[in-house]
């Protein structure tokens, strides 16, 4: 079975993933690589995925017209936006800084005499 490696750019429908994934391809007469990158439909299977995890999807029998790959690993799960926010939450709270009120004093500096 052919796994591949590669980063969901989309989790919107339900109980199917876009993974994109990447290569670095050598042309032949330009003598130079560059990359190529191609999307895969494939089934999440009731896991917890978003966008911006990276997973490894497994080659399977065909599940509908696009979807051949099911994901079968969790490599690196992205950090959710609710622990974003908590996190800067906790994040300002520890390292706030303590302004003191600042008492407005006239301007003692003195004006020009013309």
């Amino acid at each position: 079975m052919i796994t591949k490696q590669g980063i969901i750019t989309s989790a919107k429908m339900r109980g199917t993933v876009t993974v994109t994934t990447h290569r670095n391809v050598f042309h032949p007469l330009y003598k130079k690589r560059f990359r190529v990158s191609k999307k895969f439909l494939a089934d999440a299977a009731g896991m917890d995925l978003h966008e911006g995890d990276e997973v490894v999807i497994q080659e399977c029998r065909p599940l509908s017209k696009r979807k051949r790959f099911k994901v079968i690993e969790i490599r690196k799960a992205a950090p959710r936006t609710s622990e974003l926010a908590e996190d800067m939450a906790v994040h300002k709270a520890i390292h706030r800084d303590k302004i003191a009120p600042q008492a407005s004093k006239p301007s003692t500096s003195p004006t020009p005499s013309a």
